[in-house]
């Protein structure tokens, strides 16, 4: 008879799982033979908690499904708890499993109790998961973990978290999960009367007027229920250019004629000049969530009348005073637009040329900030020169994680994306060294194709230990650290304020590549610019990981000027 283990083991290869992300310890000591006892799951140990949930949350994002991180109670959960805020904060799927000593010795003074006779991990979990409990009867565990599942993948997605204490992982069960069925999960929800209101302002609305100017906003609501081709299909029907949020970069090909690329933080000319064009006539947002940094910190004016915004989640709508939007699925929209494309054509054909001559001229001035700094031979190494030379060597299918610095601004802005899924970042809560783990978490989720992170010395010093876990399983992604001897972002904004400020945000510059070496990894240290595409060809071609050291000039300022200038001119009460 199976035992509470194997009921979850099977229960997550049967969701179609293939790895799971995990530090062994006392309280998960069940799993480690139930491990043995299966084939579908490949464990990956990681070297701390916090690293094991990033790879689930990467596992999630480039794999369309949820990933599953499993800890012990107490440090470990508490160690995981900033990765689980990431995945919130950006809505990915992350299911964290964490072990708990056995109910009958709760609150007794057990080591590394944490159950709610003392630290209570599950409350320590509630505000940062849509759902966190404990199993604390066998009974039931089917149906707990069932709902848990069904949580988690609801749209839009949230991490959950489930406690399991060690009676209930060591007691037999006599039942197996049933697999949840998809149309409860992939269903595309969409307000039809909301649907319908919103051809009005393909025809103009009470004014008439046919809409010329017309742009869309596309953010990560695109990508989850796997819309990218259905916005592509429109797109090219009306010819209507689109900009994407960074979160959402890559949903739409950034080498198109219609693309825009990204607005907001680290956005080009060409989404800002669209975008904030006082004649556009309509706005079409999809998916986003309308934060700061999707707006360009609010410089986007949403007018009711000028606007339909698509969301699963009133708020995002709401808080932002636009009457009209619609409640639903961005894939489901789409399609809808798609089957009204008779109704469309009256108002949206007429307007074709003029939308044509509109995008033409927006795509004759320059897309990038200081395009020429991506041929910089500059030393030390410009980061705009590193993200151009490795954009060159991955393959148009790569997959790019980007880590929290400065070094986001610069792939953010010069790096080109085509696929949804290839660019992959924390873009919301924003945590240091998340890209490290989740490249890994990547690489298992897409083991056909190549996998790159571009990081910073600053975040290798909080997660650079999981390169041992790159290399302790041979994944061959490419490491290539932006090294700057500074906490970029932070040393760009304090070195004016005086000596302390600037001395408090630099760094010692560190040997990454002899630090990749030391954990199995190889390694290689680049000084010129010339070496750059040396480097990365060499390093595509080795086996497992590699690590490449880039020495570059934290002096460099970040491609932000469209967002500087939006927050020197913003006020919230204008």
């Amino acid at each position: 008879m199976p035992l509470g283990v194997d009921f979850i083991l099977e229960a997550l290869a049967s969701e179609g799982l293939d790895h799971l992300f995990m530090v062994p310890g006392g309280l998960v000591d069940p799993f480690l033979p139930a491990l043995g006892r299966q084939k579908a799951l490949a464990p990956i140990v990681a070297a701390q908690e916090g690293g094991a949930a990033y790879m689930a949350d990467g596992y999630a994002r480039a794999s369309g499904n949820f990933g599953a991180a499993l800890c012990i109670g107490g440090p470990g959960l508490t160690n995981a708890v900033t990765a689980v805020a990431t995945a919130q904060s950006d809505g990915a799927p992350l299911l964290l499993l964490s072990g708990e000593v056995a109910t009958l010795l709760e609150g007794l003074g057990v080591f590394q109790d944490a159950s709610p006779q003392t630290l209570d991990d599950v409350a320590i979990m509630k505000p940062l998961t849509r759902y966190s409990s404990s199993i604390d009867n066998p009974k039931n565990m089917p149906h707990l973990f069932q709902h848990a599942l069904l949580r988690l993948r609801t749209r839009p997605t949230a991490p959950v978290h489930l406690s399991l204490p060690g009676d209930c992982l060591a007691a037999d069960l006599s039942v197996s999960h049933v697999p949840i069925d998809r149309a409860l999960v992939d269903y595309d929800a969409l307000s039809m009367a909301a649907a319908e209101s919103s051809l009005r302002h393909f025809s103009g609305g009470a004014e008439g007027k046919r809409p010329a100017k017309i742009a869309i906003l596309a953010g990560a609501g695109v990508e989850h229920p796997n819309a990218a081709a259905a916005l592509k299909e429109f797109a090219e029907l009306w010819r209507i250019p689109v900009a994407t949020t960074l979160r959402g970069k890559g949903i739409f090909p950034e080498d198109h004629p219609l693309s825009l690329g990204v607005f907001g933080y680290a956005g080009t000319h060409h989404a800002r000049a669209a975008l904030t064009d006082p004649s556009l006539d309509l706005l079409i947002i999809l998916g986003s969530g309308l934060n700061e940094r999707d707006t360009m910190h609010w410089a986007l004016q949403l007018k009711p009348d000028a606007s339909i915004c698509v969301n699963l989640l009133p708020a995002a709508i709401g808080t932002h005073a636009l009457d009209g939007g619609v409640i639903g699925s961005c894939g489901a929209y789409l399609d809808y637009l798609l089957d009204q494309s008779d109704k469309l054509r009256d108002s949206l054909e007429p307007t074709l040329a003029a939308r044509a001559t509109w995008v033409s001229e927006i795509r004759s001035t320059p897309r990038l900030q200081d395009p020429e700094n991506c041929n910089s031979d500059a030393v030390p190494i410009h980061p705009a020169r590193v993200v151009s030379e490795l954009r060159k060597a991955l393959p148009r299918d790569g997959v790019l994680v980007v880590d929290s610095g400065a070094h986001r601004a610069f792939a953010g802005h010069y790096w080109e994306s085509y696929e949804p899924r290839t660019y992959v970042s924390a873009t919301n809560l924003g945590p240091m060294g998340w890209a490290i783990g989740a490249a890994i978490g990547v690489q298992c989720a897409q083991p056909s194709r190549r996998v790159a992170a571009i990081t910073g010395d600053g975040c290798m010093r909080m997660g650079g230990m999981e390169i041992a876990t790159a290399a302790r399983y041979r994944l061959p992604i490419v490491y290539v650290v932006i090294n700057n001897a500074a906490l970029g972002n932070v040393w760009l904004r304090a070195h004016g304020l005086g000596p302390t400020p600037d001395e408090l945000t630099r760094l010692p510059d560190h040997d990454w590549a002899g630090f990749a070496q030391a954990l199995g990894a190889r390694g290689e240290t680049v000084r010129s610019p010339g070496d750059l595409a040396g480097a990365f060809e060499r390093a595509l071609k080795g086996d497992g990981p590699c690590l490449i050291d880039v020495k570059a000039d934290k002096a460099f300022t970040t491609p932000v000027k469209d967002w500087a200038e939006a927050i020197s001119t913003y006020s919230y009460h204008e």
